[in-house]
């Protein structure tokens, strides 16, 4: 399948739809010598839009790798991934990057922010590639800002800044690209904790405001709270799927 085959308004049909991501049957294993270890072991889920969906468990369980194969990130040994009804590896290679840039977000531990760009810069960078004009990406970007709490930063560079802000500043240059996929890979875990809150609470804001399917993996337990649902993952495999308003109405 070519993504640029697809109508526009039939992506925004498929994207309308409560299932954003489907994935089938997924297994990942590494290698290392003649040491194989497998990662996920024949893993399906679905994740839908305009919630918040956390993945927990033990380092190693194969959260990160999950994300990655449901962002386009990393090719699954077997199974299928499904985003916005389209079959990302059955794109070629070239289309893939295109869906991802156009319909995906991600936000990673470690910021991935460049040390000579302003805040602003950082955010407007992706637009260009998207083929927005300076002057839409600029109003575009400094929405972002605004929505994450940065309209007096945008100038500042990183090392002017926070690790939260930093973190915010990698959520809005996500954001602006108006995704309709976020994915989240411990984005707290190297922030304070009044830092980490907000930071949580932004991505739930942006589900719900956007109607984004936010998915995020984290050893975080202040993300448990705010989270619509969390998925706890051990050995490849889902041991647990909890929605939050289900326990609160049981323990009403």
């Amino acid at each position: 399948m070519n993504i640029s085959s697809i109508p526009p308004a039939q992506v925004a049909d498929r994207a309308a739809s409560a299932v954003a991501i489907r994935g089938t049957a997924l297994e990942k294993s590494y290698r290392s010598g003649k040491v194989s270890t497998t990662v996920l072991r024949g893993l399906s889920l679905e994740i839908g839009l305009g919630e918040l969906t956390l993945v927990s468990g033990p380092s190693g369980c194969g959260k990160s790798t999950l994300l990655s194969l449901l962002g386009g990130l990393l090719q699954p040994d077997a199974g299928r991934v499904h985003a916005l009804g389209v079959d990302l590896w059955a794109l070629a290679a070239r289309d893939l990057e295109r869906f991802r840039l156009e319909h995906t977000g991600f936000v990673f531990q470690g910021f991935n922010l460049f040390g000579a760009l302003s805040a602003l810069e950082q955010v407007m960078l992706p637009l260009g590639y998207l083929g927005l004009d300076s002057g839409t990406a600029r109003l575009r970007a400094e929405e972002a800002l605004s929505e994450v709490g940065l309209s007096d930063r945008i100038a500042l560079r990183p090392s002017a800044l926070s690790g939260g802000e930093k973190q915010r500043v990698a959520i809005a240059r996500a954001l602006a690209k108006q995704p309709q996929l976020l994915f989240a890979d411990e984005p707290t875990s190297a922030l304070d904790a009044a830092s980490g809150q907000r930071v949580i609470e932004i991505l739930h804001r942006i589900a719900r405001r956007h109607n984004c399917a936010v998915l995020c993996v984290s050893h975080d337990p202040r993300l448990i709270g705010q989270s619509d649902r969390v998925l706890q993952m051990e050995d490849g495999c889902i041991l647990a799927d909890r929605r939050q308003f289900e326990q609160k109405e049981l323990t009403a």
